[in-house]
């Protein structure tokens, strides 16, 4: 077991004896902390590109097309997907629109305990990690947005079909990188994403244990090997 906490802790567990540290085994523990710190990079690697894309294209919206909802949509995909400037006080679509202060707080809110559920299953595959690597990322974004430019929201996505006179509510790329997260989540527990990694890691440490008590089993049924001297003596 003192060996399995050192490997845990050291970037390599060659230089050990193997027969102490589980014949090996230690470094397949070292690679799977290495694997786990090399997910948290991509995952945070996620939440940079969304909060600077969402934040980018939030500046080039405000830059051209202020004053707010003065201008006419600039059309993306016809009538259908148009960019309409709009200063959104509420939540995620324009929800809780009169109430800044509240949906500041949910946001802060949500923001928490998505981190503690990520801490909760630290040991998850990468496209868990990714996963709330675009929820994080939509949330923070949104929240620079409430910190920086007085309690609102640049909101400028606009989806529509004109046809049949149905309109979406007015998002921004935080919002769509939150609702995408949500959703892929959504489909990962659905499929027992998260059941197979808490099988998984709960496997490993099973076999973690097993090697610990058999070699230290082993170390106790040791003969011990008398020299010529001591027999003499």
């Amino acid at each position: 077991m003192f060996c399995a906490k050192l490997c845990l802790f050291k970037t390599r567990c060659i230089g050990y004896n193997t027969r102490t540290c589980g014949y090996g085994k230690g470094e397949k523990i070292v690679l799977t902390v290495k694997r786990a710190r090399i997910y948290d990079v991509l995952a945070l690697l996620v939440v940079i590109v969304v909060i600077s894309l969402d934040q980018w294209s939030k500046a080039l919206v405000v830059a051209n097309l202020s004053p707010p909802e003065t201008r006419s949509p600039i059309p993306l995909i016809g009538d259908y997907l148009t960019i309409y400037y709009i200063q959104n006080s509420g939540a995620a679509f324009s929800l809780l629109a009169n109430n800044t202060v509240l949906a500041v707080l949910i946001g802060v809110a949500i923001f928490i305990i998505i981190y503690f559920y990520v801490r909760m299953f630290n040991t998850g595959p990468l496209a868990f990690k990714l996963i709330f690597g675009l929820i994080i990322g939509g949330a923070a974004g949104n929240l620079i947005d409430r910190a920086v430019r007085g309690g609102y929201v640049v909101d400028f996505i606009f989806f529509r079909i004109p046809q049949i006179g149905y309109h979406f509510a007015i998002f921004n790329l935080a919002d769509a990188s939150i609702s995408v997260g949500v959703f892929l989540l959504f489909l990962f527990i659905l499929f027992g994403g998260l059941h197979k990694t808490g099988g998984t890691t709960n496997k490993h440490r099973s076999k973690g244990d097993t090697i610990s008590k058999g070699m230290t089993q082993a170390d106790s049924s040791e003969p011990i090997q008398q020299t010529g001297q001591d027999v003499q003596s």
